[in-house]
């Protein structure tokens, strides 16, 4: 099983939070659960991210804060590999919640950056943006968690299907068993 994630974030220092997360379970096959929600950061999301995300104070202060979507998270991605691209940014984040929760968070992570280096020689950006051009994936709602979480889907996607080296684990009786 894998966990499909982005979030989105008050800015990228060590005391920024999360605004907005989208986790995409998927079988190796096709997406079996979907999780998202905007997240209240408690704390004040600066001008530069919102209009970089469209996400502002506005629109999160009624939002549950970490701690009330944590079950959500756990189950979704328990038992997963943790996938996103720049998966130690998105999973650092995460991590760092559950910390500040008093729990250990801890997933075996897939980096679509790095697969995609290793996959698709030869790009001259990795970025999602990018690699999404030039593989004609669709990007839509860009820098926003579940927009870029369904594009990294359809990128992993491609990168399971075009793999030769095995650089992707999978088991194939995960597709035996009930997967939500």
């Amino acid at each position: 099983m894998y966990a499909i994630v982005d979030i989105e974030t008050t800015g990228g220092g060590a005391d920024a939070r999360i605004t907005e997360i989208a986790v995409f379970r998927h079988n190796g096959q096709q997406v079996v659960d979907v999780f998202h929600s905007l997240v209240n950061p408690e704390m004040y999301i600066p001008p530069f991210i919102t209009r970089l995300t469209g996400i502002d104070n506005e629109m999160v202060k009624d939002s549950p804060t970490f701690y009330e979507i944590q079950d959500s998270v756990r189950t979704i991605t328990k038992d997963a590999w943790f996938v996103a691209h720049n998966a130690k940014f998105d999973y650092g984040f995460i991590k760092r919640e559950f910390a500040a929760l008093e729990e250990y968070f801890q997933r075996d992570l897939l980096c679509t950056v790095q697969l995609s280096r290793k996959i698709f020689p030869g790009y001259k950006s990795y970025s999602l943006g990018n690699i999404c051009e030039s593989l004609a994936i669709s990007l839509e709602n860009r820098h926003r968690a579940h927009g870029d979480a369904a594009a990294t889907v359809l990128l992993f996607e491609m990168l399971m299907k075009n793999d030769l080296q095995g650089l992707i684990p999978f088991d194939p009786s995960a597709l035996l068993m009930d997967n939500v």
